[in-house]
């Protein structure tokens, strides 16, 4: 992990505000290393692209409510917006939305990120897919790490997340399965385009 931070520090130094993704299906451990990385490198601010889910009323009039979590469930557009505002490095506090888990809902405005900003460590499921918008989100990050937990601990460690915010086991595990389950295909298919594959070791040591 000490290589990782060193990797995310040198980022950090370049010139202007430096993006760095964090990709890999649910359940892989992003957050953890996101939040791991933006307590230990100085100027660093953690901006999930969960901030950018479709609220349950518009998921409600789309009808996709019942596959919440899905690439057509963001606003991926708002979220490539907002990375390139962050890549300019606007004068100003720039303010991120934020995902509340024990409501399951976006918050806007939640996260500010100032002028001064060195690294901004973004994550999400979805940033090295190859259908659009996608291809510009990536364009718009330095690196992209993508995170190759083992699948048995991955499962495990989703299931009692969805149990943890509110779902009983046989749903969490439904949920898992019929919802997470293909999203993850698709994930592991864009493992190739990272800059830099996490082996599972290293995200266990994370906890």
């Amino acid at each position: 992990m000490t290589d990782l931070l060193d990797r995310a520090r040198a980022l950090a130094a370049r010139p202007g505000p430096a993006l760095l993704g964090i990709a890999g299906a649910p359940g892989s451990g992003k957050s953890t290393l996101a939040e791991h990385l933006a307590a230990r490198v100085e100027g660093a601010v953690h901006v999930p692209m969960d901030g950018f889910h479709l609220a349950d009323v518009a998921l409600d009039r789309l009808g996709r409510r019942d596959r919440k979590g899905a690439p057509d469930t963001f606003d991926a557009a708002g979220y490539l917006a907002l990375l390139r505002r962050l890549r300019s490095g606007e004068p100003g506090t720039v303010w991120a939305p934020a995902f509340e888990r024990e409501l399951e809902q976006p918050l806007a405005g939640a996260i500010g990120v100032p002028p001064d900003a060195r690294l901004i460590v973004t994550e999400g499921n979805y940033l090295l897919l190859p259908d659009d918008p996608w291809p510009a989100v990536a364009a718009e990050l330095d690196e992209v790490w993508f995170c190759d937990l083992r699948e048995d601990l991955r499962l495990d460690r989703l299931v009692a997340r969805h149990i943890r915010f509110g779902k009983a086991p046989a749903e969490a595990a439904e949920w898992a399965e019929r919802v997470d389950g293909p999203n993850a295909v698709r994930v592991r298919a864009t493992r190739d385009r990272a800059t830099l594959v996490l082996p599972s070791e290293d995200l266990e040591a994370l906890g």
